[in-house]
């Protein structure tokens, strides 16, 4: 065996609600027989907003805008739920609070950028992206100070927990995004990767995460950062948290543009995981969890084998200057009004000379250029989202950031696209190379029978 033997992990309880089903499929079904209609299902979203302990999983709804849209949606646009057109027809969606939406401010999770602001005039381009699919957008969600940040926690709005289980930080950054699944008010969330920020708070919180290929959120034919605030253009990613692999496709497809097409075959497809020297500092855990699905990956005839991470000892060394000196740019001076490590990381990243910062992005071609060479033997990888099950409220988590960056941060040097696999506790993601989403969401999404069942 590739790990030790494995545990049962099981995916994070859904709130019971007859309107509110825990796939975007089902409650698509729904909607095609009559069961239910969008504002029965905004009601009962509306219900379970905010509803962790800081009651902060929003930083912004308007509940009567909520509604105004269901209800508009169910009188104007009537059986547009069976339209390949409007893929989201009435499902709730949550929308991360650094890309705008028409009338509301945008905070980055910031009071100080929040009070210099007015509110958006329009749409940023991923808003009217979910309103083009039919989506109802129930409010922006909490995040870290300006996405930078891996824990969830914020002194301006306070440290977003999990709504079920005021004991444990969701992560971060798109941490609002992950408690709004987890409660059950939003079917799926916006959020944003640049070091992990869709692959951690999915771990821990017992999700699915999708963090699209770099080139999925750069390339001109999407311009999606339109109306989105950036952390470090060269990293930042855009991608879902939803609760069921099989939603997966037709999320791609409503933000991306993405073709919905057939699974690769599982019999014979070569996976990669990593070496023993990369996983030496996990959690039982989470080796667990990626031993379960290391097994099933191989009952169903996956070739599964482990693959050298030397050459991913320096990602790092090279992801956080080059992050730090990129976000420096996007938030000059006065940086006093945010957090004091974040102000901090800002005022270093300023002070990188061109001159230090030169060989960095030299050694990033490198580091891609021998990852891609090590690699080409795999169709995938297999990997942990991130190294610690759980993160707990109230403890000191400075030296988490450097613990689950080491991990998250090759992923983020490539450009890869992955997908968090969902387990209750220390969940594992499956990687692809860049371009290859529609491949590794169409996969991910026949996984789903094989997922652990749900308390």
């Amino acid at each position: 065996m590739l790990f030790p033997a494995k545990r049962p992990a099981y995916n994070a309880p859904m709130p019971s609600n007859s309107a509110i089903p825990s796939s975007i499929r089902e409650l698509r079904e729904r909607y095609r027989a009559g069961v239910v209609d969008p504002l029965e299902v905004v009601e009962a979203s509306l219900e379970r907003a905010n509803s962790n302990a800081g009651r902060n999983v929003y930083l912004s709804l308007d509940a009567a805008r909520v509604r105004c849209e269901a209800d508009q949606l169910a009188a104007h646009q009537k059986g547009r739920e069976t339209s390949a057109s409007q893929p989201l027809w009435g499902i709730p969606v949550s929308l991360k609070d650094c890309f705008d939406l028409e009338g509301y401010v945008t905070t980055c999770g910031s009071q100080f950028l929040g009070s210099s602001r007015t509110p958006a005039t329009a749409d940023s381009a991923v808003a009217a992206r979910l309103r083009g699919a039919g989506a109802i957008i129930t409010g922006k969600t909490h995040l870290h100070q300006l996405a930078y940040g891996i824990t969830g926690e914020n002194q301006d709005f306070g440290n977003c927990l999990q709504p079920v289980n005021p004991k444990l930080l969701t992560g971060g950054s798109s941490s609002g995004g992950a408690a709004s699944v987890q409660e059950g008010s939003a079917l799926a969330a916006i959020g944003t990767d640049t070091g992990g920020s869709i692959r951690v708070p999915a771990a821990l919180c017992g999700l699915v995460g999708f963090r699209s290929s770099i080139t999925m959120s750069t390339e001109n034919e999407f311009a999606l950062w339109r109306g989105g605030e950036h952390l470090a253009p060269s990293f930042d990613t855009i991608g879902w948290l939803y609760r069921n692999l099989s939603d997966g496709p037709v999320l791609g497809a409503a933000l991306f543009g993405l073709p919905e097409v057939s699974s690769p075959r599982l019999q014979g497809l070569r996976i990669g995981v990593a070496d023993a020297a990369f996983l030496h500092d996990c959690e039982d855990e989470v080796i667990a969890a990626l031993e379960t699905w290391a097994t099933e990956l191989r009952r169903q005839g996956a070739q599964m084998a482990q693959f050298d991470t030397a050459m991913w000892r320096n990602a790092m060394e090279i992801f956080i200057p080059l992050q730090a000196s990129e976000a420096a740019v996007l938030h000059p001076e006065p940086r006093d009004g945010f957090e004091r490590v974040i102000a901090e990381r800002l005022r270093w990243g300023a002070s990188l000379t061109s001159k230090e910062l030169a060989p960095l992005r030299q050694a990033l071609v490198s580091f891609r250029q021998e990852s891609e060479r090590q690699l080409e033997a795999f169709d995938f990888l297999l990997l942990p989202s991130c190294p610690v099950a759980e993160l707990r409220a109230g403890e000191d988590q400075s030296g988490a950031r450097a613990k689950i960056l080491r991990y998250t941060t090759p992923v983020s040097l490539l450009g890869w696209p992955t997908v968090t696999l969902p387990s209750r506790r220390g969940a594992p993601l499956l990687a692809g190379r860049p371009g290859s989403d529609s491949e590794l969401l169409a996969l991910t999404a026949a996984l789903a029978p094989y997922a652990p069942h749900r308390d």
